[in-house]
C-alpha cells in the first residue's frame, strides 16, 4: 500500500485558519489529517512538500518508520514547524490504516478503554456578567468542568492592550464570585495564556481563597522548566502545560520533575498518535492525566478521541463548542462527517479509520487568505503574548 500523493489544504473557517493534510495511496483508500500549528500554516505546507520527495512510493502501512525519518532524515531535528508537519501526515497515516482493517484508529493504539471522552468548557469571556453568564449556562446543561479563558482586554476602547495587573486584580475578583455561585463540585481552571510573569502569576493566586482554582494553565511562557520550578514554590495550585510542546523531549522535563499535572497534549502539535502514546506512556509512570489541547477543528477532535478512547491517563477533552458559545470550529461545510457531541461529552465511534470526512472539492474551490494571530501590547508600547 505505497503513498502516492499527499495534498495539504490550508483553509478559512470563521476567524480562523485550519490546515488539513491528505494522503492517499496507490490502492485509492487515503486517510486525514491536521496541523495544529495556527498562523504558520504555509511553514507548515513547505514541510509537507520536503516530506513528500522521500514519502511517495515508500509503504503507507509503515508508520513508525516514516516517523523516524519524518523526524530525524535532515540535521535539524524537530521544532514546531516539522512536528506539525509530521503529525498531519501520522495522522492521516493510521486514518488509512485503520480503514484498511476495517477498524478505528483507537484499535491500533492497544483498544478503547472508555465508552464516552468526557469534555470541559472552554469559557472565552471579556467582561464579568459574560463569565457568570456562560458559566452558569454550561453547568446547567452538565458540564462539571470549565476552563476559563479570559480576554477582558477586548472589553476596553483599545482592545490590543494588556496591563497584567488590572488583568489579575478583576480577575481574582470575578473567579472568587464564580466559585460561589456554581459551588464545590465544579471544577475551576484558568488559562492565562502565558501573559504573567512569576510573580504576577503568585499575586493573581494570593488574591482568591484557597481551592478557588483547581489549576492554572499556562500562566508563564513554558521554554524553561527551572521558571516553573521557581512558580512551583511560590504557588501550590496545580499546573496545565503542554499545548505548545512538540515533543515527548520538550514534555520530559515537565513530566519528570512533576512541574504539570495535567499534561496539555496536542496530538496535532506533538507528533500525532506515534509521539503520543509515547507522552501518554511518560505521564501515566508519574500520575499525571492528558487535557487534551483542541480548538482546531474536526480531524484534531476525531483524532483525540481515538488517543483519549486508548490511554488510561485521560481527564478531559478541550471543547470550545459548547452550549453558551459556538466558535464555529467544526465548520459543517468542510466537514460533512465528523464527531458529535452528546452533552458534555464524545461517544467513542465504531467506525473504520479516524471517522471524518472532510469536503475537498469546497477547499479546492475557495481562496485561501492568511491570517495571522493577534497581538497585544503593555501600556508602554512593549508587545507581550497573545
Amino acid at each position: 500500500m505505497k503513498i502516492e500523493d499527499i495534498k495539504a489544504y490550508p483553509i478559512n473557517v470563521g476567524s480562523g485558519v485550519q490546515l488539513v493534510v491528505k494522503v492517499e495511496t496507490e490502492g485509492g483508500i487515503y486517510g486525514w489529517g491536521a496541523s495544529g500549528l495556527s498562523g504558520r500554516e504555509l511553514a507548515v505546507v513547505g514541510a509537507i512538500k520536503h516530506f513528500k520527495t522521500f514519502l511517495i512510493g515508500r509503504d503507507a502501512r509503515q508508520i513508525e518508520s516514516l516517523w523516524q525519518e519524518m523526524y530525524r532524515g535532515q540535521y535539524f531535528e524537530g521544532g514546531r514547524v516539522l512536528t506539525a508537519a509530521i503529525s498531519a501526515i501520522d495522522i492521516a497515516l493510521y486514518d488509512i490504516k485503520g480503514k484498511a482493517l476495517g477498524v478505528p484508529v483507537y484499535e491500533l493504539l492497544g483498544g478503547k478503554q472508555r465508552d464516552f471522552i468526557e469534555c470541559f468548557a472552554s469559557i472565552r469571556f471579556t467582561t464579568r456578567d459574560e463569565l457568570l453568564s456562560y458559566s452558569k449556562t454550561c453547568v446547567k446543561e452538565g458540564w462539571n468542568m470549565l476552563r476559563l479563558a479570559p480576554a477582558e482586554f477586548e472589553s476596553q476602547e483599545n482592545k490590543s492592550v494588556f496591563d497584567a495587573r488590572h488583568s489579575i486584580a478583576i480577575m481574582a475578583e470575578w473567579v472568587t464570585e464564580l466559585r460561589k455561585e456554581v459551588g464545590k463540585e465544579i471544577t475551576i481552571g484558568i488559562d492565562y495564556h502565558t501573559r504573567l510573569t512569576a510573580a504576577e502569576t503568585y499575586a493573581f493566586i494570593q488574591r482568591m481563597p484557597k481551592g478557588t482554582l483547581d489549576f492554572i494553565e499556562e500562566p508563564i511562557r513554558d521554554e524553561s522548566p527551572i521558571a516553573y520550578k521557581s512558580l512551583r514554590r511560590m504557588i501550590d495550585t496545580p499546573f496545565a502545560i503542554g499545548e505548545e510542546f512538540s515533543s515527548k523531549w520538550q514534555f520530559a522535563p515537565f513530566i519528570e520533575s512533576n512541574l504539570t499535572q495535567y499534561a496539555r497534549i496536542d496530538v496535532c502539535n506533538v507528533g500525532g498518535f506515534t509521539e503520543s502514546k509515547k507522552v501518554a506512556s511518560m505521564a501515566e509512570t508519574h500520575y499525571i492525566d492528558l487535557m487534551p489541547h483542541n480548538p482546531l477543528g474536526p480531524i484534531c477532535t476525531a483524532a483525540t478521541i481515538h488517543l483519549a478512547a486508548a490511554t488510561p491517563n485521560f481527564s478531559w477533552l478541550e471543547e470550545v463548542n459548547t452550549p453558551a458559545q459556538y466558535m464555529g470550529t467544526n465548520a459543517p461545510e468542510f466537514y460533512p462527517v465528523q464527531p458529535k457531541l452528546e452533552g458534555p461529552r464524545y461517544r467513542v465511534p465504531d467506525g473504520p479509520g479516524l471517522g471524518v470526512e472532510f469536503n475537498e472539492a469546497l477547499a479546492i474551490e475557495r481562496e485561501f487568505v492568511p491570517v495571522d494571530i493577534p497581538r497585544l501590547w503593555r501600556k508602554d508600547g512593549s508587545l507581550t503574548n497573545w
